[in-house]
């Protein structure tokens, strides 16, 4: 589609006109969700449409990514992501990952052994190379407002959303990473600390990250398996110093059961905010309408 797009563009010009106007978007019927194929491996994404949706006016876009060996259908459906989409008119994309295991699939972090014990290598998928093709090729039909990228995802997706806010900040506006928050990969000499050179955003990168206390996968105290290591509170500190930020926000409850802690007086209104359930597990502990609010009040500058 976008080398369609390109040599339209190219014979317009031919002619002295300067702009392409783009199509209605033909993603999909508004309230529905369907698989679609993309990338040169056809990779399924499932992509949810919002009720009320305009093909004419592009929406946002929130990548929903699954937990190690899940698949996009399990976690579009078990985060109910599609149902406050239909209520705030967001798209949703659920992708699957590009490695495969047992009867799903895992995440491409490099240089991070995966729940197999393997380190990911160069003949496996470019994770982060698909995502951002799959924004430009709905951003290139009219389907997404590409300054309005986001990403979620549990546990293993989680620390594939904190990783696309590390190397993929020219592309999303925010990430929400669910009982995964990372900050960059564990120092190999000093694991309970997130390696800096590991994790260098090209701009500040908003952060909200959901977890529970009981977790004992992704235990926030830190420990676990060798890719987590380092605890929730080192993960938040990183990205606070990554965001210019100036003020430790004081631990509120906004629920019973739930307080948020993190970073304000953020460069560019990057904020770090941690929501913690308290005797949360390993689990869909977030608060999508926080999470939507969040996104919501934040879109990437642009260049």
């Amino acid at each position: 589609m976008r080398h369609w797009l390109g040599a339209m563009a190219f014979g317009l010009a031919a002619f002295g006109l300067t702009s392409v106007a783009k199509a209605d978007c033909v993603i999909g019927e508004p309230g529905a969700t369907r698989s679609v194929a993309f990338g040169p491996d056809r990779r399924t994404v499932q992509i949810h449409v919002p009720r009320g949706f305009d093909p004419a006016q592009p929406a946002p876009l929130v990548f929903v990514l699954h937990g190690s060996g899940g698949t996009g259908a399990a976690i579009l459906r078990d985060s109910k992501l599609a149902e406050t989409a239909d209520r705030h008119g967001f798209i949703v994309a659920a992708p699957d990952a590009g490695i495969p295991v047992d009867r799903g699939f895992v995440w491409n972090v490099p240089g991070v052994p995966t729940i197999t014990g393997d380190v990911p290598g160069p003949q496996d998928a470019d994770d982060v190379a698909f995502l951002v093709e799959t924004v430009e090729e709905l951003a290139s039909q009219g389907c997404v407002d590409d300054s309005r990228v986001y990403a979620t995802g549990l546990s293993g997706g989680g620390r594939m959303t904190s990783w696309l806010g590390c190397v993929a900040a020219d592309r999303f506006a925010a990430v929400a990473p669910v009982v995964g928050l990372r900050a960059g990969n564990p120092r190999k000499a000093a694991p309970e600390r997130p390696d800096p050179a590991t994790c260098r955003p090209s701009r500040p990168m908003p952060v909200i990250a959901f977890a529970g206390d009981a977790d004992t996968t992704n235990p926030i105290q830190g420990g676990g398996a060798p890719y987590w290591s380092y605890t929730m509170h080192a993960a938040e500190q990183r990205w606070a110093q990554l965001n210019g930020c100036a003020t430790t926000r004081p631990t509120l409850w906004v629920s019973a059961s739930v307080y948020e802690e993190g970073y304000a007086d953020c460069r560019d209104g990057a904020e770090v905010v941690g929501r913690i359930t308290r005797d949360g597990g390993h689990s869909w502990v977030a608060d999508n309408e926080a999470m939507w609010a969040f996104f919501a009040a934040r879109s990437r500058p642009q260049n």
